[in-house]
């Protein structure tokens, strides 16, 4: 039950000391109050209060959101203890209540007994405190008061986090260690104001997964035609979740929903649980464009909204519609944040053109709509202008919403910012951010796993808050389930940013990995999904059978029917065993947990990383089986055969995830297809980047491209390949200096009868680690070079392979450089000179190294991320390199950065590359990428993760040089550095990198 406005205060209560930062924590508020991380105050040993069996108390006279969370509070409090608190007062109580709304916390403060300096008029701040003596027959109270009714909602569910309830404890069925001792430490408690005002997600993308589970889960539709799922109860999980993550904002469903009239409960529940409610960028005035969708064709919008959604055509039509949206704010009384301008209809540009003036006037009519039907002006209304897509022209072009509308800047929908906020453009409502971690469109879709990496989050972010946005934060999660981690990231961040610098990220990974599975297993845990992050980053798991090629023209080429990785280099085998170990970690790491938490591991960690491993091992499969196909090998037909196996795994892990996790509270939900992308023939125009209709149906229809089984005859015969390459010719270049994995030739069978082999070399310095053998399907060869025999500089050899009748030649050179005493730092070998960008021998300006946010490790990045270094090459941070090159002539320095876009009001993103005492000559690395979005280049360099670009510099000497990198614009960051000097072969990582002495 709740107390009302007659319960009785006492009086009398002892100063209460101040609790020290926790390690990380923001500065200190005003008034000695000091803000503490989730939870901190909260001990499982001893403390100033016990929470075990204390009820829970608050006011009916506060929002309903608050005696709804009071309720929670009691729910977590018995989930660890296994004792229900009651609900009225008691000697010891646990009081929660808004300052201005609550006789309970208001009493406290007029009595004296209770400080809310710090937290009164505040936005969404709160304060946990023990407080003696509160009142007549209370020992003592443990208050949580928050300066308006998410501020105490947000600290209630702080109490919850601290006493060890995950957010996600429904949505992933985690369950809390039990305790038998819960304990509030002394001190005045707070987690501060939120630096970003409007935080929240947009639910998006959500079919099939979370439309075919959630109708089945939540049942039939309160709405006549409504097919059921996306309603009151369903969206009561999402706020629930939500505000667990200090969340406050949302943009509900969309793909064939309609929030206000699937259930018209939606809205009310939303305001009863005090979450701010907003629409996607692409529907205007608080009406989903499925609004108009059912109604605009019949006439059947009780408002007048029918006929074409085109303002030109079609203006008074759409003023009407619009006018219903915010009257239906206005008589329903929940707080939004309403969204201007207009789009498309589908999440596409407007059929009327992007004339300035005609959105100049389109958001004209929305604000004297709002005015009108308000009754107060417009800028009393929060309202959000996003700069989507094609909508950033109009910003580009000069167009300014008025000052009060915030303007949501956005990704690229690939997790790299387009554009930041000017110094010289501040703004009374500020600034937003629209970011993705689920994305529907090119270069493909990704919305099957989890596939963000928290170090370019935390990169993308940091830029974000360092250039002054914080209004609103949305990211578009998709499903949510499959987005957790991400997720709580995102609004973690956007609630402290200075709590969660980089050199943090391992600690938010072990608290994440603490909360849901126990402190025992964090730190594996932790390591298991910065590895997970880092992997995935290298390439969405969409993407692994389409190779992105740039032709001699400048023309980027599509191949879905081949592996983006190279045979070459051991490259596609290495990045499969790094997948495999990977799975083999979680294994190990979910068979130690505890039965109770086996359904929450697999549905944040276990089924992400074994079922991504599985689909890397398949691919593998896939594709070699398809290579060995066209050299005729006896082996293709068992490539096939894994391929297959891999494919029924897949079913059988999303079976396990469907069926059998959580007593099959999930069934339906893992149904995202994820490997028949690209298939013209079945699945038409759309194929490259639009999922397929059906995945995982029948084996094994639905590999793309198909594996092939071959007739292999009976007689034996000779095949030979090497190092990956086909045809067998050479093989590349030996060095002393070399880091390529260990060279071999492969010889195989191409009949069912197995042979003999030898190898003979023609010069004593080639060694094979097995030159005579048998052949049943192939062997693998090891190739080196005895350097202690081979002669200086350059010299050929040859290996002669035979066996069944047959002989192949294989040519081979060795490459031994001048005396070591003549180099230093990165040495030339096989052609090239590989460097990690991190790896450097001098730093001028300042610098940050971001680990793991590469795709093959760490990346460098000029510091501050605002710059403040002039327009000058003297003033430009530089990172210098030692390298030895062999010989003199023309030579191609290829610098992979991560694919950022131009976000500064200055033109490009630049950085700079010089040999020794030359000129640094400048490259803007996004010259030609028309506006930076959607075009054949940025979806080349976002589904790649990276921007390669080249320069061409001519030495005129071999030996030592100084190879220097400039950030002649901030935010640039760099991965690696590759000088090709003629011998670099393709490869979608390229090579190890270099020796360095």
């Amino acid at each position: 039950m709740s107390v009302s406005r007659r319960a009785v205060l006492g009086a009398g209560v002892a100063a209460v000391p101040v609790l020290s930062l926790s390690p990380g924590s923001a500065g200190a508020a005003e008034d000695g109050l000091l803000p503490t991380d989730a939870g901190a105050y909260i001990s499982f040993t001893g403390g100033a209060f016990s929470l075990v069996g204390a009820p829970v108390v608050v006011s009916s006279d506060d929002h309903p959101g608050v005696v709804r969370v009071a309720g929670d509070l009691r729910d977590d409090l018995e989930r660890v203890t296994g004792v229900r608190p009651g609900s009225t007062i008691a000697r010891q109580v646990v009081l929660v209540g808004t300052i201005g709304r609550s006789p309970l916390i208001d009493g406290l403060v007029a009595s004296g007994r209770l400080d809310v300096a710090g937290v009164r008029g505040k936005w969404e701040t709160s304060l946990q405190t023990v407080v003696d003596h509160p009142m007549p027959g209370v020992e003592k109270a443990f208050v949580i008061a928050g300066s308006d009714p998410r501020g105490t909602i947000f600290g209630a569910y702080d109490v919850s986090y601290g006493i060890g309830v995950s957010p996600w404890y429904w949505w992933d069925d985690v369950p809390p260690v039990r305790r038998d001792r819960v304990w509030v430490l002394p001190g005045r408690h707070s987690q501060g104001t939120p630096a970003v005002k409007f935080r929240g997600f947009f639910i998006n993308d959500e079919n099939p997964a979370l439309g075919t589970w959630a109708p089945a889960h939540f049942g039939p539709g309160k709405a006549p035609g409504y097919p059921g799922g996306f309603n009151a109860d369903f969206y009561a999980r999402v706020f629930e979740v939500l505000l667990r993550l200090k969340g406050n904002y949302l943009w509900p469903a969309v793909w064939g929903r309609a929030f206000a009239e699937d259930d018209p409960e939606n809205h009310r529940r939303a305001a009863s649980y005090g979450v701010v409610m907003g629409t996607s960028h692409e529907a205007p005035m608080m009406r989903g464009i499925e609004e108009w969708n059912r109604h605009a064709g019949a006439g059947t919008d009780p408002y007048g909204g029918t006929g074409e959604w085109s303002y030109r055509r079609n203006a008074e039509a759409i003023r009407a519609y619009w006018r219903a949206g915010i009257q239906r704010m206005a008589d329903q009384g929940f707080e939004g944040v309403v969204t201007l301008g207009m789009r498309g209809n589908g999440d596409t540009s407007l059929p009327d053109g992007d004339g300035i003036e005609l959105m100049q006037e389109i958001i004209a009519a929305q604000r004297q709509i709002i005015e009108e039907v308000t009754g107060r002006p417009a800028a009393e209304t929060p309202q959000v202008w996003t700069l989507y897509k094609e909508v950033q022209r109009y910003w580009d072009r000069g167009l300014r919403a008025p000052d009060d509308v915030t303007v949501v800047l956005t990704d690229d929908n690939w997790g790299n910012i387009r554009k930041h906020p000017s110094p010289a453009e501040p703004r009374g409502g500020g600034y937003g951010l629209y970011y993705h971690f689920d994305y529907v469109g090119a270069g493909r879709n990704y919305k099957w796993v989890d596939t963000a990496n928290l170090r370019n989050v935390w990169d993308q972010l940091h830029q974000a808050h360092a250039y002054g946005n914080h209004g609103l934060w949305v990211a578009n999660v998709g499903d949510l389930k499959g987005n957790e981690l991400p997720t709580e990231f995102f609004l973690d961040y956007a609630w402290n940013p200075r709590r969660w610098s980089f050199d943090r990220l391992g600690e938010w990974e072990r608290r994440y990995a603490r909360q849901n599975f126990g402190a025992a297993a964090a730190g594996e845990v932790a390591e298991l999904l910065a590895e997970y992050g880092r992997l995935q980053s290298r390439r969405k798991p969409e993407l692994l059978n389409r190779r992105i090629t740039l032709a001699a023209d400048g023309q980027v080429v599509y191949d879905d029917q081949q592996t983006p990785f190279s045979f070459g280099h051991r490259e596609l085998e290495r990045v499969t065993g790094e997948w495999r170990e990977l799975g083999r970690r979680a294994a190990r790491i979910g068979r130690r947990l505890p039965e109770a938490a086996q359904d929450a591991w697999f549905e944040l960690v276990g089924y992400e990383v074994a079922a991504t491993a599985n689909l890397y091992a398949l691919r593998e499969a896939e594709f070699t089986n398809l290579r060995y196909a066209r050299e005729g090998r006896a082996a293709t037909n068992d490539l096939a055969t894994a391929a297959e196996a891999g494919l029924a795994a897949d079913l059988d892990l999303a079976d396990r995830f469907n069926s059998r996790v959580a007593g099959g509270k999930w069934r339906g939900f893992q149904t995202q297809p994820h490997i028949d992308y690209g298939d013209v023939d079945r699945y038409g125009p759309t194929a490259p980047w639009q999922q397929p209709e059906k995945d995982n149906v029948a084996l094994p229809d639905v590999l793309f491209p198909a594996v092939r089984r071959i007739e292999v005859p009976e007689a034996a015969g000779l095949g030979v390949s090497v190092d990956g390459d086909e045809p067998a010719t050479a093989l590349p270049p030996f060095s002393p200096y070399q880091t390529r994995p260990q060279q071999f030739v492969e010889v195989y069978n191409r009949g069912r009868t197995p042979f003999d082999y030898r190898v003979t070399a023609s010069v004593p310095w080639l060694v094979v680690d097995h030159p005579r053998g048998r052949v049943t399907r192939q062997v693998r060869l090891e190739v080196r070079v005895d350097w202690s025999r081979a002669p200086a500089g350059r010299s050929s050899g040859e290996l002669t392979v035979s066996g069944a009748g047959e002989s192949v030649t294989v040519g081979c050179v060795a490459e031994r450089p001048p005396s070591r005493r003549a180099l230093r730092g990165f040495v030339e070998a096989g052609g090239y000179v590989a460097i990690d960008a991190d790896h450097y021998d001098r730093a001028a300006g300042q610098w940050r190294r971001l680990a793991g946010i590469g795709r093959t490790g760490a990346g460098m990045t000029a510091w501050p991320v605002t710059g403040g270094w002039a327009d000058s090459a003297a003033s430009w941070p530089r990172l210098e390199y030692e390298v030895s090159l062999l010989s003199a002539g023309e030579v191609t320095v290829w610098a992979h950065l991560s694919p950022r876009n131009p976000t500064l009001p200055t033109a490009g993103l630049r950085y700079a590359v010089s040999f020794d005492q030359d000129e640094p000559r400048p490259v803007d690395i996004t010259a030609g990428a028309d506006d930076g979005l959607l075009n054949a280049v940025w979806a080349r360099n976002t589904s790649d993760n990276v921007n390669p670009s080249a320069t061409r510099h001519t030495l005129t000497s071999a030996g030592v040089h100084r190879l220097t990198f400039w950030a002649v614009d901030p935010t640039v960051v760099v991965q690696r550095l590759i000088i090709d000097t003629g011998g670099l072969t393709p490869t979608y990582l390229g090579p190890l990198e270099s020796r360095r002495l």
